[in-house]
């Protein structure tokens, strides 16, 4: 396979994705619903603070055993090579995934519930990403919304509003 199939694409970038791709993007979300069940149980019985630290914590020794793991699975020859170094902001994803653990599993115990707490967050996050495509905020290559995006984020926007706005309406 050539190289330019296995590199990742990068915003505006011409092509399909990967079905790899997808089903990993799917894994993810179905692992962030998950997460945001398990730490809302978490916090209903302690508090959100606690929940955080606990999933944190329980997160960080499996991703030192993926690390290590890889480290292990790496060839000998680039053990001992230097990688590149990650811009200082790029350390800011720790404070913001401690802040969405907290505030989800606050809010997924409000009458949002799981499901009003998924979908503003997907909502949250597809803005977030257009603002950064539009802007190239971060280092992002600069990409102007196509309709396409416009209709998608519009068909998010809707089915939030429905979903929290229409609970219990068909009871």
């Amino acid at each position: 396979m050539p190289a330019s199939d296995t590199a990742p694409h990068r915003a505006g970038s011409p092509g399909a994705p990967h079905p790899l791709e997808i089903a990993a993007a799917l894994c993810a979300g179905s692992l962030l619903t998950l997460m945001l069940l398990s730490n809302g149980m978490m916090a209903a019985h302690t508090t959100p603070v606690f929940a955080s630290l606990t999933a944190h914590g329980v997160g960080s020794v499996v991703a030192a055993l993926l690390l290590g793991l890889f480290w292990m699975r790496r060839p000998s020859a680039q053990r001992g090579q230097p990688r590149r170094r990650a811009p200082l902001w790029a350390y800011l994803g720790g404070v913001s995934g401690a802040l969405t653990v907290v505030l989800s599993t606050v809010v997924v115990n409000s009458s949002l519930a799981l499901t009003g707490t998924l979908a503003l967050g997907l909502a949250g996050q597809v803005v977030l990403a257009l603002i950064f495509d539009i802007t190239g905020a971060l280092g992002l290559e600069k990409r102007m919304p196509r309709r396409n995006d416009l209709l998608a984020l519009a068909a998010i926007v809707a089915g939030t509003l429905l979903i929290i706005f229409a609970q219990g309406s068909g009871q």
